[in-house]
């Protein structure tokens, strides 16, 4: 497995543990003692607003670790070399990385139109961007094990 693999994968792991353990959080403090909460958009302005730099913060920090880990077992430095193959990879993943967003943000702005409650827009705002965060590493992954 080379090393921009591992990298995708570390990502992919800290996003999964990022959004796994901030919604069981939110979910445990605010949402469980107040179900009525689901409907307050200062609550859901706040998750964002906190969930971004948490998310931000968590991969910096993960990647760092990596590093780390990375030069003590391997005794190489990671490289930040990046020709062509790895831009057109990135390329394709945020492509689809894009379309599974768009498609979520309308499903989001479907659900409002149809008259749904303003947290299933919020939820499936979140649920798109993780998806397809997910979807970018996975395109990533794939394109480096069976070539561009």
């Amino acid at each position: 497995m080379g090393q921009k693999e591992k990298q995708v994968l570390v990502s992919l792991f800290a996003s999964l543990v990022v959004i796994v353990f901030y919604s069981l959080h939110v979910y445990n403090r605010y949402i469980e003692s107040n179900p009525e909460i689901i409907n307050d958009l200062r609550f859901w302005g706040r998750s964002f607003i906190v969930l971004i730099p948490v998310a931000i913060i968590t991969q910096i920090v993960v990647h760092i670790v990596f590093a780390i880990i990375n030069k003590i077992v391997t005794n190489e430095d990671l490289t930040d070399r990046e020709d062509e193959r790895d831009q057109l990879i990135e390329l394709k993943s945020l492509r689809a990385s894009y379309w599974v967003f768009i498609i979520g943000f309308m499903s989001a702005m479907g659900a409002v139109a149809l008259g749904m409650e303003l947290w299933v827009m919020f939820v499936t705002l979140i649920f798109s961007g993780f998806l397809s965060d997910l979807i970018s590493s996975s395109v990533k992954i794939w394109y480096y094990r069976k070539g561009v």
